[in-house]
């Protein structure tokens, strides 16, 4: 493009230079002289269209110089928060004048990035550090190689849970691998606890720094009005923690569109100079049953009060009254494509993501299900059994397997059973199932993973993870 402009230069040089020696000592009115008239101008107006030219390209270069033919905004998003910032990010950049394109990050390929394009990574981490599963594959095999990235510019907003030891861990994670293979920070990482507001205006103001103003609200949609149709206590007598089955109905009708895999993000209100906060819950319910339905587990601090949210859900909320609530979409947690084979597993609320895929399938007459569930006792905590009995006995669901933790001396768990079916999983997964795993982070999902891979391998795993046949809503 240089060179380009360089010989528009030499040639609208030489063309002045031969009209200024045309031109005569005393300016007299003829066809000649109209004729180098209309050549000065031409010369003018060429001038002008190069010097514009070169304006609107300084205008279209950040301030170091690199070209913005087209921003790529990446996301890795377990429970659809980072997809929907990144969406929103790359679609304030096409307002502000900007070509943006966003991906999920398994789409990132060093190789076909141009030089000085500017790369823009919205990330979370899941559990206790690890990548979303959508993710999984770009970390093993791209984070553990050298790459020559110095002709990259890039940002991190890096998403997560303070709550979690490992705070952010995989934003952190990929910024340092960014940095390690010279590509070059357009600002500092940015790091957001639960997408907090502040952070999310942090990284428009340096956005905007770069490319322009970029209006627009980043903030979550607001929040609708919801009413407490039914409480019902699911475990009463458990050794455990009670656990309650809430139902809520919209006070507006077009509010009840979801899909299984969804999550609900319901306000509790301020208490004692608490102020009001957002607590997320795995959707146990989906539209054709006429409510959205949570299952929530009391929480208890160590002077035995109880959590604020589930204070607030299973005692506080009476029968008739409203709270504020509004449904995310969870991608990566959707429906398998087809009416492929799924194998369920979760623990304790866990059960409530389980559920919603259940009923899905038991809708479209997809009967390939085995549910694999833990909890405490037989006698007090077989959560929907009745419920779980009849879709077996019709078939909806293939095959069910039960742990129970506190029965007798011998402790068992999900994963236990995972194992003792192992002929079974092999044969599901040659069959082309897809695993869901929903529930706790700590114990449970590590214990399934382990379990799969002593089943079919390491290597299995990741490919299932890869193909997204592996997919989790852990908590």
């Amino acid at each position: 493009m240089r060179a380009l402009y360089a010989l528009l230069i030499a040639l609208l040089l030489a063309a002045s230079s031969l009209s200024w020696q045309l031109q005569t000592a005393v300016f007299v009115w003829n066809p000649l002289s109209a004729q180098r008239g209309l050549l000065a101008a031409f010369v003018l107006a060429g001038y002008t269209l190069l010097c514009g030219g070169l304006y609107l390209a300084r205008r279209q270069r950040f301030a170091d110089g690199s070209s913005t033919d087209q921003i790529s905004v990446f996301f890795a998003s377990q429970s659809g928060t980072a997809e929907r910032i990144a969406r929103s990010t790359a679609q304030a950049l096409e307002s502000a004048g900007q070509r943006a394109a966003c991906y999920p990050l398994e789409q990132f390929e060093a190789a076909t990035m141009r030089p000085r394009q500017p790369l823009l990574f919205v990330v979370s981490t899941s559990g206790e550090g690890d990548p979303p599963d959508h993710a999984f594959a770009f970390a093993r095999k791209q984070m553990h190689g050298q790459l020559d990235l110095s002709d990259l510019n890039y940002a991190v907003l890096a998403l997560g849970d303070q709550r979690y030891a490992r705070f952010c861990a995989f934003g952190r994670a990929l910024d340092q691998w960014l940095a390690q293979n010279k590509a070059q920070a357009l600002f500092p990482r940015i790091e957001a606890d639960n997408a907090d507001a502040a952070s999310l205006h942090q990284w428009q103001q340096q956005l905007a720094s770069c490319f322009g103003d970029l209006a627009g609200d980043w903030t979550s949609p607001q929040l609708g009005s919801w009413r407490l149709e039914q409480r019902r206590h699911l475990n009463p007598g458990s050794p455990g923690a009670p656990i309650f089955q809430i139902r809520l109905h919209p006070h507006e009708p077009k509010q009840m569109d979801w899909r299984a895999g969804d999550i609900a993000e319901v306000e509790i209100p301020a208490q004692g100079g608490e102020p009001a906060t957002q607590r997320e819950y795995s959707i146990a319910s989906i539209p054709e049953d006429g409510g959205l339905e949570l299952v929530i587990r009391q929480v208890a601090r160590p002077d035995g009060t109880l959590g604020r949210g589930s204070e607030f859900l299973t005692r506080e909320l009476s029968q008739g009254q409203t709270l504020k609530l509004r449904v995310r979409e969870n991608r990566s947690f959707h429906p398998p494509p087809d009416a492929s084979p799924m194998i369920l597993i979760g623990n304790g609320t866990g059960l409530a993501g389980l559920r919603a895929h259940l009923h899905a399938r038991q809708l479209k007459g997809s009967q390939r299900n085995w549910l694999l569930f833990g909890e405490r006792s037989r006698k007090h905590d077989r959560l929907f059994g009745g419920e779980l009995d009849q879709a077996l006995a019709s078939g909806d669901l293939n095959r069910l397997d039960l742990a129970f933790s506190r029965e007798g001396e011998s402790i068992r768990y999900v994963q236990d059973a995972l194992l003792a079916a192992h002929d079974t999983l092999r044969e599901w997964i040659d069959d082309g199932a897809y695993i869901y795993v929903c529930g706790s982070s700590h114990g449970m999902a590590p214990g399934v993973a382990a379990a799969l891979t002593d089943v079919v391998g390491q290597t299995t795993l990741d490919q299932l993870r890869d193909n997204g046949r592996y997919r989790s809503d852990v908590y």
